[in-house]
Order: C-alpha cells, then structure tokens, then sequence
C-alpha cells in the first residue's frame, strides 16, 4: 500500500476487520505527517483504547436464549409481520385505537426473519429461537412478544448452560414486549439505563443468540433517538443502532458502557434478513413501564384522548393557519364517546403541548398520551383558527380494539354521480353515499359525504394520494353531506386554488391538500 492511499475498514457480521490501535498505527506507517503518541491516544476514545472484556463479563451473563415450540398456526420469529388492530373507529390496520396516525403508510422494517424452520406436514410443531434478558434475580425475563407468541413451550437457557422451562407472565402486542419466568434464584441481571442521557453517538454493545449462537456481542453506536412511525409496534420510540443484529437477536440486549441495559432489540431493516447497520431497539423509557406493569398485573393500561391525529404537512398548515415555525399535531376526528370531545375538543384543531411538553410528532403525543395515569387532568394545548387555547382534557383508559372497531347500521339514500368541476378537483368522478356502498366500505352509520368512484391518473388528486373508495366528508371545511353538497363547495374553488378535504378512509378520518398542477 502506498503512502497516502486510503484505508477500507469493513465491518462485517459486527466484527471489526482492523482494531482502532493497528488502524492507527498502520496509518502512522503509511503516512508522511508525523504524530506524537499523545495526539494519537487523544484520537482515540478510551472505551476503544481500552476494549469491552470487563463490561462483556458483566453482562452477558444475564442474557439468556429463549428455544420456542408452538402449533403451526403459532408465529415463528421468521415467521409474517403480525397484523395490527383496527384504527380508531375501526378502520384499518396502523395503530392503536385513540391516537392514531389514519392512513398510516405500510410497514417498512419486518421483525427479525428466522432461520428455516424444519419441514413438515400439517400439524407438526415448530420451533424458534430468540433472546431474553434478565432482569431480576428471581428469574423474570423480558423479551419480544414475538418470540414466544402462542408458545406451547418455552425453554431458556442460561449462559451456564442450564436449561429452564418458563411460563409466560404477561405480553403487550403493542409494545412487542413480553415477560416470562423461570424458577430459579440468585441469578445475574442488568439494570435499566437512564433513557435521558443517552445521546446519537454512544458507544452500545448488543448482547444475544444470532442463528442461535448465544452469547454473543457487536460493537456499535447510537445512531439515532426517538425513531417513530417505523411500522413494527404500534407504540414507537425505538433506539436505532448501527451494532450488527441479526435473526435470533430479538429480546436480547443492548446496553451502555456501564453495562446497564438500554433497551430490548426487537427488529432490523434489512433487505436481506441479515444485519445492514439498522436495527431497532424497545428503549428503557418505554420498556420499564410496560415490563414493571405486566409484572404486576399481567396487563398494560394506558391512557386515552379519543382523538385521531396526523402530521402537518407544509399545505395543511397554510390551510388551518399554523406558523411556519410550529410543531404539532392535528385532530382529524374526535371520538364523541371519548374524553377529547367532552372536554371540547374539535376536528381540525392543532395540539401543541400537552402537560407543559412541546408536541412535536404523532408518534410523541401518541406516547405521551398512553403513559399518563388514567383520570389525570391533562393541559392540552391547541391552536384552534390560528389562535392557542388551553384545554384540561381528563385521560381515560383505552378502551379494547373490539369496542372502538364497533360499527352502525348504515342506512343512506342512493343519489347519481355528477359532473366534475373545472378546477384541481377535476380528476376526481364521486357518487352518493348509499346504503350498500357504506355497507361494502364497512363505514359506520353516522358517516356522510360522497364517496370516489374514480381517480384519473396523472392528475391532481393522483398526486395527492386520494384512492377510490375515499369518502369525502368536507371540502375547505365545508362539511359534505349529499352530491348537491359537494357540487356547490367544489364550485367555489377558483381553478389555481388548492383544496383540502377531510376524508374517511377504510374508516379513518384524515385531512388532505390537492394542489394545482
């Protein structure tokens, strides 16, 4: 290698081909400009100078691997994504009844893909392998629901090598957090790390059973806080590392230089199945509420607003007059059962605060709301027609998917379809809202406007994302109830003039700016 010629450092499977030391030490070799042994210690940070023996000795032995048998129709760990509940009023899969994001886009990370499973016919058990880790000495366990979902046997086995049978303590879907016991004491266990010092850039150490080899750890750092709307939980605000993960790692742990435990692997990105320098974490803020309630009780409540909510785009927040510079979140429908409409709330309001926390995203108040004490009086800030107001909102307690998926019986006369407006509506052919289309949309009762029949390409409603089957509810917040309705609000709208509608889609209500082309 010639002087000044780059080094390629690859990191493959988290091993590092060339240590920091012989790295620096080569480029000293190879290079004309000379370093004092000073400067190079000073280049290198002391957690690398210094290796990982002593915290890899503390750790991994409360690390264990988790063998899982279940019937066919249990879920193995490479097994397909699990489906999510219904929306808030019963729409589609997305996220959790209350505080949801509606039209939420398809997942786009899958849960760690397992190796092959052994074959057989019908009825034949299969088997799967993950991680745990231990978290008191008594032999509780937190992993992944995923790991030991409908597992008729669950075997754990130690970094010793012993071998317990555990049972199954409680598991929350939504957070994809399980705890199980064993019956066993004094056992090695980990700390949970405080969530509020982590920082993008430390160094992280992931401890678990890839392809069933346990005990084993990858190097890597923070790369990212707060990672929401990925698609794997409904409750999202997952610490993403580049420190290699790969299948057989989900429930294991991923811990700090002081050893104590950050959170709780749970997926990757990854278009192969292998680790590509993404993998997702169940963080310690989220994890200790969960695990220590499923502890407890076997189950997790959390609070609830009744409110279906999305992200602001640039062309809504023009529309419902936020500033530039606000964050926030708006109100596309209000649950009229649930505590947001007694306490006032509106569709079209903008939440920016609740309980003196900037909002900042669906994902965050989606979390705040749902780790608030149910009864408690949250302040709940909004901007309503551009001006703030302070709303006290008491949170409930979620209620089931099944309660908030209940439907009405439709009933609505039929109505012909109309002749299309000549401005940025123009791509759009609608019909009335009747009795079997409400039926064949599984739309609830009380819902009116017009429903799309057509969407022609290449225009203006195409790029904004509207689908037949949308049913239009309010043009620029003049509410839809008949063909008549919409033929005299879509009349209104000059031809180079945007237009925001409301819409009910598969159930869930969102708003949506068309722009001219």
């Amino acid at each position: 290698m010639g002087k000044g010629q780059p080094f390629i450092v690859l990191l493959r499977s988290g091993l590092l081909a060339l240590s920091v030391a012989s790295f620096m030490a080569m480029a000293l070799a190879t290079s004309s400009v000379q370093f004092s042994p000073s400067a190079v210690e000073a280049a290198v940070p002391p957690a690398l100078a210094q290796g990982f023996a002593d915290i890899v000795k503390r750790v991994t032995p409360a690390v264990v691997n988790i063998a899982v048998t279940g019937s066919e129709g249990g879920r193995r760990e490479g097994g397909p994504r699990r489906p999510l509940p219904p929306g808030p009023f019963g729409g589609p899969p997305g996220g959790p009844p209350g505080e949801e994001p509606p039209g939420a886009e398809p997942p786009i990370p899958p849960p760690f893909p397992g190796p092959p499973g052994p074959p057989g016919g019908p009825g034949r058990p299969d088997q799967s392998a993950g991680s745990g880790v231990i978290i008191d000495a008594q032999g509780y366990i937190v992993t992944n629901n995923h790991v030991v979902e409908n597992a008729t046997q669950i075997t754990v086995t130690l970094s010793d090598k012993r071998e317990f049978q555990a049972k199954v303590i409680g598991t929350d879907p939504k957070t994809d957090l399980a705890v199980i016991k064993i019956e066993a004491d004094n056992l090695p266990s980990l700390k949970w790390a405080d969530y509020d010092k982590l920082q993008v850039g430390d160094v992280v150490l992931a401890v678990g059973s890839p392809f069933g080899l346990s005990s084993t750890v990858t190097l890597g750092i923070i790369s990212a806080l707060g990672r929401g709307n990925v698609g794997i939980a409904d409750y999202e605000d997952f610490v993403q590392t580049d420190a290699a993960i790969n299948p057989g790692n989900s429930g294991g742990a991923l811990v700090s230089m002081n050893g104590e435990l950050i959170g709780i692997n749970t997926a990757i990105f990854s278009r192969t199945g292998g680790s590509e320098g993404i993998g997702f974490a169940i963080p310690s803020s989220i994890a200790l509420d969960i695990v220590d309630s499923l502890r407890k009780t076997g189950k997790v409540v959390r609070g609830w607003m009744g409110v279906a909510i999305q992200e602001i785009t640039p062309a809504l927040a023009k529309s419902f007059k936020i500033p530039d510079s606000r964050k926030g979140v708006l109100i596309s429908d209000v649950n009229e059962n649930g505590p947001s409409s007694a306490a006032g709330l509106k569709r079209g309001d903008v939440i920016i605060g609740f309980d003196d926390k900037d909002v900042q995203n669906v994902s965050q108040l989606r979390n705040l709301v749902a780790r608030t004490l149910v009864g408690h009086d949250a302040k709940v800030k909004v901007l309503r027609e551009g001006k703030e107001q302070l709303v006290t909102v008491k949170v409930g307690e979620r209620p089931p998917d099944e309660m908030l998926a209940r439907r009405e019986p439709a009933s609505a006369p039929s109505e012909p379809t109309v002749k299309p407006p000549d401005n940025v509506l123009a791509s759009l052919r609608v019909q009335a809202l009747d009795a079997a289309m409400m039926g064949q949309l599984n739309l609830p009762g009380k819902t009116t406007g017009v429903v799309i029949n057509h969407v022609e390409p290449g225009g203006a409603a195409e790029a904004a994302g509207l689908q037949r089957g949308d049913v239009i509810q309010e043009v620029n917040h003049e509410v839809i109830k008949s063909l008549e309705d919409y033929q005299k609000a879509s009349a209104k709208i000059k031809k180079e003039e945007m237009a925001v509608l409301l819409l009910s889609r598969q159930g869930n209500n969102l708003f949506v700016a068309v722009n001219p082309r």
